[in-house]
């Protein structure tokens, strides 16, 4: 259950930010191995005078902040950053080094799902461990 949350610069076409969206859930499915329905997906876009960048990124720059479950190995997360990166050079054309990635790995018990239940608690239907 990643929550993702996009950042860019305003005054892209909605091909390109579903590009976007869909080139990250792709590889969240493949890297780490989520259900394809499972998608918590935000895209913002900010006005250039809200979003500052070093001189070397492009109006391209990409900002992914992934907050997930903790518990997937450093390969699958070097996976996960290729493959977003691979997947957005593909579509929309996005060079990787406009692209910046984070993950945000909480503790499962800090995850309120289904009901407010603790998310250690829970059945997830799927392994965190890849």
């Amino acid at each position: 259950m990643p929550l993702v949350k996009i950042e860019i610069r305003k005054g892209k076409s909605a091909e390109h930010k579903k590009a976007i969206l869909d080139g990250v859930h792709d590889a969240l499915v493949k890297s780490i191995k989520i259900p394809d329905h499972d998608r918590f997906q935000r895209l913002y876009e900010l006005n250039n005078e809200n979003f500052e960048s070093p001189p070397n990124k492009t109006d391209n720059v990409t900002l992914i902040e992934i907050t997930m479950f903790k518990g997937r190995t450093m390969s699958a997360k070097k996976d996960l950053y290729k493959a977003i990166v691979d997947n957005l050079a593909k579509n929309p054309g996005i060079d990787g080094d406009d692209i910046v990635i984070i993950l945000i790995e909480p503790p499962l018990e800090n995850w309120g799902i289904r009901g407010g239940k603790p998310a250690n608690e829970v059945d997830l239907g799927f392994n965190i461990n890849v």
